[in-house]
């Protein structure tokens, strides 16, 4: 009872922490910022970030526009004369919808700026999103509802908006989760280094010779970190904070260590083969 009742309560304790940060995380990806006009005759805007992608450096933004009150029909499946919608200059492209024909979803490019995916897992993005909405040939109020579905980047919005148009000033971080994980590879990065700088120490101070079950331990920690690098949620390329923070380090030691343990092995070996054999 003295040892599981202190694991109990730490594993009571660690399941309440992270069913805290997940709620947290949900009810991030779950929050709809809602900026622009509230006229009744307004083009409504659901815009949702689908997929960041750091290394391009941009997201896919899925956009779903509802013209409301006298700018549509059909319940606002459909706009009652050609429909454009003017995005920031951050977006690729601006969208046309042709009068009286159902609207369907549209998926566009917004290019980020500002931070480096090199910063992994610490570097964040700014961008715009912005809308103006032109019925025929006159303007009409918009109102945007954004959104972040990728939860492997967490969202910062700032509202800013205009009598005409609608905008939100963006910062991406990455989520909370990612950066948990992160933080974690790179401390068992550290510690299995430390695992096997230590199985050095005590092989080459104990005149131990070639012990192959350590080598193999070794050499399948050099190659196993490696692969457990490349599990790391948005897969990072090589050269971020990530690799010279851990795992390049730990790669160096680990390395460095077996072939420590090999060169001092085979010399005891030799040595113990050299020695004259005691005559019985």
């Amino acid at each position: 009872m003295p040892v599981l009742l202190p694991i109990a309560v730490l594993i009571v304790v660690a399941v309440g922490v992270g069913s805290w940060l997940q709620f947290t995380e949900r009810q991030a990806v779950d929050t709809v910022h809602t900026v622009g006009a509230s006229a009744a005759d307004r083009v409504d805007v659901d815009a949702v970030i689908q997929n960041v992608d750091a290394t391009a450096r941009e997201l896919v933004l899925r956009v779903w526009v509802t013209p409301r009150g006298t700018l549509g029909e059909a319940e606002g499946t459909a706009p009652v004369a050609d429909l454009r919608l003017r995005t920031s200059g951050a977006t690729l492209g601006d969208l046309m919808f042709k009068a009286h024909e159902r609207l369907e979803t549209r998926d566009v490019q917004v290019a980020l700026t500002g931070g480096s995916v090199s910063d992994y897992p610490f570097d964040s993005y700014a961008t715009a999103i912005g809308f103006q909405a032109q019925l025929g040939d006159e303007q009409v109020p918009v109102r945007l509802h954004f959104s972040n579905k990728d939860t492997l980047f967490s969202a910062s919005a700032k509202q800013a908006a205009s009598r005409q148009s609608a905008v939100v000033a963006l910062r991406l971080s990455r989520s909370g989760s990612v950066l948990v994980f992160a933080v974690f590879m790179m401390v068992v990065m550290w510690a299995l280094a430390a695992s096997v700088i230590l199985g050095t120490w005590y092989l080459t101070t104990r005149v131990e010779g070639l012990v192959w079950p350590a080598l193999a331990w070794m050499a399948a920690t050099l190659f196993a970190l490696a692969a457990f690098r490349n599990t790391a949620p948005g897969t990072p390329p090589i050269g971020c904070v990530l690799d010279w923070f851990a795992f390049l380090w730990a790669e160096t030691l680990i390395a460095l260590c077996l072939i420590t343990v090999v060169l001092t092995g085979v010399r005891t070996a030799l040595r113990r083969d050299e020695d004259p054999q005691p005559a019985l």
